[in-house]
């Protein structure tokens, strides 16, 4: 998924100077951003009020779109390096090319995790024949230092682990959750899972203490630790957990984010991780002459164009603003 916003700003992420080390209840509300020709997001990370949760720096919810007789998702070649990006869908499908050679259509619960490496690019769009509704969550993994320049792939697994109790079906997308592993490769400590309520349910889950955690509400009425969560927004809830109370007021869906709060800061640009404004501008170049991010064979259109960096050196703002 891109940053297709034409005035990107620079944010740096990471570090442990402003992770909140005990439970909070922190009520993020999203920045609508319009995703290439017909789909619009809502963009939970990075945030004005904080920017990671564990190693998670980008989240945005979409739908549900009704895109019958739309094109639905258009989003054209674009690159990324420095990070990892997974593809949710609660409804829908979306079409995936990349450089590597990589083709496949991710489908609802379907984990579509492309590992970007030292530099990658890919397209992502509706199929021409395609369910009438979209909905479903783009995220993206830093990825750390000693594994920020490792060969890209993509991995599509269409079965992953879940976990259940009355009124909850969780499945594992990434790391591991109550004894139930994602088949999904990570670098860092980290987890992330769909959870699924029916109405009524009441119940607490499983956490670790040591990572942070935030819930993305996805659909329906949840109550997240005594905080009403609405579909589109996010609670941040800090560290220092062993278990998260979750009530339904209706059938609805979730989705937990969580890890070890990500020591190294991070130089965020566009659909660039680095480290250094030289390497943001030097990945910005290679992108645009043409070279070290590969070409997406297939895709019907002409790849995206890169903004221009700001006038200014780009600066560190923390892991909250």
């Amino acid at each position: 998924m891109s940053n297709l916003d034409r005035q990107a700003a620079p944010s740096v992420c990471g570090g442990r100077g402003f992770v909140v080390s005990e439970p909070v209840r922190e009520l993020l509300s999203p920045r609508r951003v319009q995703l290439g020709e017909s789909t619009e997001v809502r963009r939970l990370l990075p945030n004005l009020g904080r920017r990671m949760v564990g190693a998670w720096a980008f989240v945005d919810h979409y739908g549900p779109d009704d895109i019958a007789n739309e094109p639905g998702m258009q989003v054209p070649p674009h690159p990324h390096m420095g990070l990892q990006t997974v593809s949710w869908l609660h409804e829908g499908e979306v079409l995936h090319r990349d450089s590597t050679g990589s083709l496949a259509t991710i489908r609802p619960r379907e984990l579509g995790l492309m590992t970007s490496g030292r530099a990658i690019s890919h397209s992502e769009e509706s199929p021409r024949s395609h369910a009438r509704f979209l909905h479903g969550a783009q995220l993206w993994v830093a990825l750390p230092d000693t594994h920020r320049h490792v060969e890209p792939h993509f991995q599509h697994h269409t079965a992953l682990p879940t976990v259940t109790a009355p009124g909850l079906t969780a499945t594992v997308i990434l790391g591991a959750l109550d004894g139930a592993t994602s088949p999904g490769t990570t670098y860092t400590p980290i987890v992330g899972a769909d959870l699924t309520l029916t109405h009524g349910a009441d119940l607490n889950l499983p956490l670790n203490p040591d990572f942070e955690y935030a819930v993305l509400s996805m659909s329906g009425e949840a109550v997240v630790d005594g905080v009403p969560v609405l579909p589109g927004s996010m609670l941040y809830l800090g560290c220092g957990r062993t278990e998260l109370p979750l009530r339904a007021r209706s059938d609805a869906g979730l989705m937990l984010l969580g890890g070890e709060p990500f020591e190294e800061e991070l130089l965020m640009w566009w659909n660039f991780v680095g480290r250094t404004q030289a390497e943001i501008e030097q990945a910005r170049k290679d992108w645009m002459e043409g070279t070290r991010f590969g070409e997406v064979k297939g895709y019907d259109g002409g790849p995206l164009l890169a903004p221009e960096l700001p006038p200014l050196p780009l600066k560190a703002r923390g892991r909250v603003r």
